[in-house]
């Protein structure tokens, strides 16, 4: 998921000015070095922040580098802001497997039915809640 523009705005006017903190006026080598090390650390960073990918492929539900085969899925909720708080909140289950990214509202609780595996269900943060609740159920039927 790509981070939203004002999440690029706001990260590269911090470095920036970090950068102009750290140069105070300096000449030579620290007049340039804090901007040359600083500007592209925080787009690194933040490209690293929007590098999750969430998709459901080959009858699984990828998200970054784990995979779910969708036969294992008993169903798919999918969550506003308030839902998903309440599933992260006070009572959360701390086996669940958790991909939230704050600038997202909505997320997809994702119960298994597994019982090899001690994780209860996932919860993926998608802007599209609906949409890819709507595809992981259309997947798993698809697989039988």
């Amino acid at each position: 998921m790509r981070l939203p523009w004002w999440l690029w705005l706001a990260g590269l006017a911090a470095a920036t000015l970090l950068a102009v903190e750290v140069w105070m006026g300096g000449a030579g080598v620290r007049a340039w070095l804090p901007f040359a090390v600083l500007l592209p650390a925080t787009v690194a960073g933040l490209a690293w922040l929007g590098r999750i990918r969430v998709a459901v492929t080959d009858g699984e539900l990828r998200v970054d580098d784990a995979r779910l085969p969708v036969r294992f899925i008993a169903d798919a909720v999918p969550l506003d802001v308030d839902g998903r708080r309440e599933v992260l909140g006070v009572g959360a289950d701390p086996l669940a497997f958790v991909v939230q990214r704050p600038w997202i509202g909505g997320a997809v609780q994702v119960v298994l039915n597994d019982p090899a595996d001690p994780t209860p269900f996932w919860v993926v943060s998608s802007r599209h809640p609906v949409e890819l609740a709507d595809a992981l159920l259309s997947a798993r039927d698809a697989a039988g």
